[in-house]
């Protein structure tokens, strides 16, 4: 059995990193700063975790920032492009999930040393991520954050061109939202410009990410910058694109889909068959769909399916599900048929009695049916 991923910070790694310290650090405290660091540690979460570390090095490094940097910048890694899957502290020096307490220090005591900060941060993110503490900066100082930001984009190392992408997120998870990039993105513009046809996937699934965001409040926006983008796009950019309008394609936002080469519909339901008209809870949905072009040209098609859940107060929630991608000739048929599974998952409850399949072609609802949900009783 896997161990809990809290346990990347265990008194082990803790040790580990107590011991750069002490090499760089001339009466440093090692055995103070492990007690401190690990108290109480078994209760905690990762962010806990994190957070006590930081606190173990606001505690036990020197009071002056500018002498607790180079300490900090002394006992990374000297690799610098470490892949994220091989990051971890070893005896060569600190890397992978500890940096991250790092990362939260600078965001914390840094802020009267702009341009100090900002080197720590870069160093920091060639050995794991800065993308959540580079957000206090460009809340506190977004201009002057944003002007360093754009030049991370030109950075040799990968992990720093993502980084550009990634920390400017207007709504990354798990991390403060920045308010003033939801209300304007188009600060942001030039940089992920610069980096959308970045050499690394890596770096370019950032970038879509961070249009993704944008999307949420700006689709019109997102969907000229798809058009644009789409103009003698290459295969890598394209698959970009797509990801980046993932949010508008599965609201059926109709100027993105033309802009992707989705037009409307020229289709219709022949035949749309419940499988399983009543589903046991735990089961699989199935349901076939038969459809007809209606048009005379070929025609390029997202077919996508909603459920329509039933929730507490008898009404639904609707949420909607990829289901393929393909081209249909003029005047042709299509046949396709689907199983979903109705099975415990951490983000939703399930309840009994009356849900809905809604089945979707680029944006278009083709037709509706009902099926039934069944929990199964518990034998007493």
């Amino acid at each position: 059995m896997m161990e809990p991923f809290k346990e990347v910070f265990n008194r082990q790694s803790i040790s580990k990193m107590a011991e750069h310290l002490n090499a760089r650090q001339c009466g440093f405290d090692q055995e103070g700063f492990i007690a401190f660091a690990t108290e109480g540690l078994s209760e905690f979460e990762l962010k806990q975790r994190s957070e006590r570390i930081t606190e173990a090095l606001y505690k036990y490094l020197p009071d002056e920032f500018c002498r607790a940097a180079e300490i900090l910048l002394a006992i990374l890694n000297p690799e610098e492009n470490i892949s994220i899957s091989d990051q971890g502290t070893s005896d060569k020096g600190v890397s992978g999930w500890l940096v991250m307490p790092m990362c939260h220090y600078v965001a914390l005591y840094g802020k009267g040393h702009f341009h100090l900060s900002m080197e720590l941060l870069k160093e920091m993110t060639k050995r794991s991520s800065s993308e959540f503490a580079i957000r206090y900066f460009l809340l506190s100082a977004p201009e002057e954050t944003m002007a360093e930001v754009l030049t991370w984009a030109d950075d040799e190392n990968y992990h720093v061109r993502r980084l550009a992408s990634e920390g400017s997120r207007p709504r990354l998870p798990w991390a403060m939202q920045l308010p003033g990039f939801i209300k304007d993105p188009t600060p942001l513009l030039p940089l992920l410009e610069k980096l959308r046809d970045d050499p690394e996937e890596y770096v370019r699934r950032s970038v879509a990410n961070n249009l993704n965001d944008i999307a949420k409040d700006h689709p019109d926006l997102v969907a000229d910058i798809a058009r644009k983008w789409m103009k003698g796009a290459s295969k890598e950019r394209k698959k970009l694109i797509r990801h980046a309008c993932r949010t508008l394609i599965k609201s059926g936002h109709k100027k993105c889909l033309e802009a992707l080469g989705y037009k409307d519909a020229q289709v219709e339901l022949a035949d749309f068959s419940m499988l399983t008209p009543s589903v046991i809870y735990g089961k699989g949905l199935e349901f076939e769909v038969t459809m007809n072009s209606v048009s005379d040209e070929d025609q390029a098609l997202i077919l996508d399916f909603v459920i329509h859940h039933r929730k507490a107060n008898g009404g639904t929630s609707p949420k909607v599900f990829k289901w393929k991608t393909f081209n249909l000739a003029a005047r042709s048929k299509h046949n396709a048929k689907k199983r979903h599974s109705i099975k415990p998952i951490t983000t939703r409850k399930y309840y009994p009695g009356l849900h809905q399949v809604e089945i979707i072609a680029n944006g278009k609802s083709l037709g509706i049916k009902d099926f039934e949900l069944v929990m199964q009783q518990s034998c007493a």
